[in-house]
């Protein structure tokens, strides 16, 4: 018996050694699966909206085409957003962009019920599309960079104007595009934290389609039609900035409260003056950086996720200094 489990062992042993000498004599390598890139790939993304949020994402894009083209890996990236908000000419740069067959097509949804059409005609066609920002979860897209806890977003910094003011009071809210899910939800946030507090309500709630006057004007028309304002919520990277030069110029900072979402630098520079109390930021740097590893990485045969979360952090006054 005992010489039985002898020769087991030492075939088991030998059988090792003859499948570790396969391997390294040429066997099967998981190394063959990728393969090198040998042309400059071309990588288009498509935001909302022309915004100098995206200026961020596209900084985080060229930078990681900067690390690829040290490695020898030549990478094109290009943005092409609408002029404005409009769902029809976001279609047409889609099927504009789709029609030259680009390596990668990152899409920023600004109605995912319209949207997803034109990404699963692209994904028919044989295009890589990703999407970034706001997803069209229900397209046949491949792959999502971005942050989708907007609802979370909204609920937090209700709570915090919340807070801040006293638990009382009617507050506005700059809803930014109605048909863009993100803003939609991080509003359903925002009203649900002030649902938790009877001596608040919401007075004014009125969409500015992203767009920094129409957050101006409509801040002032709520300061005029509601002189007993105690706050502003912006759903979007214009809204808090309107809100915030319409309040100092008003004379209310300190009286109507602002918070908001993303970190543009005039946005910054009204937190660090106290005119906005807080904003929600997203990372999108990493939005920008990680889209473009990805399209290089499907390129060369690498597995990918299906959603990197980029997440947000709180800004506030004390967080800046």
């Amino acid at each position: 018996m005992y010489g039985k489990l002898l020769l087991q062992t030492a075939l088991g042993a030998s059988l090792c050694v003859l499948a570790s000498s396969a391997f390294a004599e040429g066997g099967y390598d998981q190394g063959n699966l990728i393969k090198p890139v040998d042309k400059t790939l071309e990588i288009v993304f498509i935001p909302k909206v022309i915004h100098p949020w995206y200026d961020v994402v596209e900084q985080g894009a060229k930078a990681s085409v900067a690390e690829f083209e040290k490695l020898g890996v030549k990478v094109n990236v290009r943005f092409d957003a609408p002029p404005t908000a409009d769902i029809n000419e976001h279609i047409k740069k889609i099927e504009n962009n789709s029609a030259v067959h680009p390596d990668g097509l990152a899409v920023a949804c600004l109605d995912p019920a319209t949207d997803t059409q034109a990404i699963n005609d692209a994904i028919a066609a044989g295009i890589k599309v990703a999407t970034f920002d706001t997803d069209c979860p229900d397209s046949k897209r491949i792959m999502y960079v971005g942050h989708n806890k907007d609802e979370q977003d909204g609920y937090d910094l209700g709570k915090f104007l919340a807070e801040r003011v006293g638990g009382k009071g009617k507050v506005g809210i700059l809803a930014g595009s109605l048909s863009a899910p993100n803003h939609k939800a991080r509003v359903e946030g925002f009203k649900k934290a002030i649902a938790e507090y009877p001596d608040m309500s919401v007075a004014f709630d009125r969409p500015d389609n992203d767009n920094l006057q129409a957050a101006i004007d409509l801040t002032e028309n709520a300061l005029q039609g509601n002189p007993d304002l105690v706050g502003m919520f912006g759903s979007n990277a214009s809204a808090p900035v309107g809100a915030a030069r319409a309040v100092e110029t008003a004379g209310l900072v300190g009286k109507v409260h602002i918070v908001g979402m993303d970190d543009l630098p005039e946005a910054i520079e009204f937190v660090k003056k106290g005119v906005i109390d807080a904003q929600k930021a997203q990372r999108q740097w990493e939005i920008g950086y990680w889209t473009v590893k990805y399209f290089v990485a499907m390129a060369q045969g690498h597995t990918f996720p299906k959603e990197h979360a980029t997440g947000s952090q709180l800004i506030t006054a004390d967080s800046l200094k």
